[in-house]
């Protein structure tokens, strides 16, 4: 038996003027569209900006349904919108903004493991790791370099050959 070890690495800034002006610019635009949630049963609000390799930016905010599991996270409403858009343009960066109607949301808000499967996807068709920066309605701001520092060890179409 062996173990195998995967880390991670998270960058944390206390500060939103710490990051560059286009992680800036995405991080307002998913807290505008974060503004437009559909989350009456919940009451949490997500935005998700996602940036295009030509500078195009595509936006999505969390949708619910009162049948829970037919709702649909920002971070896919808006990658399934780019993908469907603007297909064969490989996304660069993901910004993702929450708030909550009913307690501060001062940390930031990473994507769950059915959006995080979905980035997955998204970095294997560009060809190369996806960006990521999250971060509540205020507060300190989370980044990463590539969806392998919040998902090691993701399932992927290789896993689907049966010429193995």
């Amino acid at each position: 038996m062996k173990e195998i070890k995967h880390t991670c690495l998270i960058q944390e800034f206390d500060n939103i003027s710490e990051l560059e002006p286009i992680e800036r610019q995405l991080l307002e635009a998913a807290a505008n569209i974060r503004d437009k949630a559909y989350a009456p049963y919940s009451k949490f609000y997500v935005g998700a900006a996602v940036e295009l390799e030509d500078g195009t930016v595509v936006l999505g905010s969390n949708q619910e349904n009162v049948a829970y599991p037919s709702g649909l996270c920002a971070e896919r409403t808006a990658l399934f919108a780019a993908h469907a858009n603007h297909p064969g343009k490989a996304v660069v960066r993901i910004a993702i903004s929450a708030s909550s109607g009913e307690f501060d949301t001062d940390e930031p808000v990473y994507p769950c493991g059915a959006c995080r499967q979905v980035i997955s996807e998204y970095e294997r068709l560009a060809g190369g790791q996806i960006q990521i920066v999250m971060r509540g309605k205020k507060g300190k701001t989370h980044k990463v370099n590539g969806l392998i520092n919040l998902l090691p060890v993701a399932f992927d179409a290789d896993k689907l050959r049966r010429d193995k």
